[in-house]
């Protein structure tokens, strides 16, 4: 699959660590080197979900094999040069409903992760999730206090327009907000389907990620279907806003 994405065109892949992972390091490390393909970031979110991991329990021993289990993530996306998007791990309030206890907890977690990040010269790219599928930090401006709060340069914050849509009052006010110093993006239709079945401004963003002078990059997300059947038509609607 990670060929086929080659030649469709795409300049790099986002994917999900997860345990077992679906692939061997080693392996990962040479097909991507050999086509060219470039991870640009790995994500998390699988952790909380298939093994129960969170940031915010109230059970101890689960936030700490949270965070050790970010903290090896550190090490596989400082190999690829990629980031580490961390969301979803946080939990929702059903883990924690008391908001004064859950972000203290995920703060320090974070930090503990952070001081990983730092050794190992990657980036944690906090994502602001919206309330439906995160308990917490699900603005931009709340995200922006956490990472304050955090206070390493190793964690920043990120933008998702899925999420944009539900949680702000703007598509791109929160683009021009953090400006040139966004971390990572995640571009998805407001249905969560193919780019273009829904409503999202896609023109309003890529002008306001070009005019904040954003140049990482730009992660296709598309829920509703498997990558097999998604990656061509994404890719050349994309190709088609772009005029390219």
């Amino acid at each position: 699959m990670l060929r086929h994405l080659k030649d469709l065109g795409y300049d790099g892949v986002e994917l999900n660590l997860a345990r077992p992972q679906g692939f061997e390091t080693d392996t990962l490390a040479r097909v991507t080197r050999d086509i060219g393909l470039p991870v640009g970031s790995f994500m998390t979110g699988t952790h909380y979900f298939g093994e129960g991991l969170c940031l915010s329990s109230p059970d101890a021993s689960i936030r700490r094999s949270a965070v050790e289990r970010l903290q090896e993530c550190t090490e596989i996306a400082a190999r690829f040069g990629a980031l580490l998007v961390v969301g979803q791990i946080q939990g929702f309030r059903t883990d924690e409903p008391d908001l004064g206890v859950a972000l203290p907890r995920i703060r320090d977690a974070l930090k503990q992760v952070a001081d990983s990040a730092e050794k190992n010269q990657t980036t944690i790219a906090l994502e602001p999730v919206n309330h439906l599928q995160c308990g917490f930090n699900n603005t931009l401006a709340e995200v922006m206090e956490m990472t304050d709060r955090i206070g390493s340069p190793r964690v920043k914050p990120m933008l998702d327009t899925i999420h944009i849509n539900i949680e702000e009052t703007s598509l791109t006010e929160p683009i021009f907000r953090h400006g040139k110093n966004i971390a990572h993006f995640h571009l998805c239709e407001t249905n969560g389907d193919l780019p273009g079945s829904g409503h999202l401004d896609f023109q309003s963003v890529f002008e306001a990620l070009d005019d904040v002078g954003y140049d990482g990059f730009v992660s296709a997300k598309v829920y509703r279907r498997p990558l097999s059947e998604a990656a061509e038509p994404t890719i050349r609607h994309l190709r088609t806003l772009l005029g390219g």
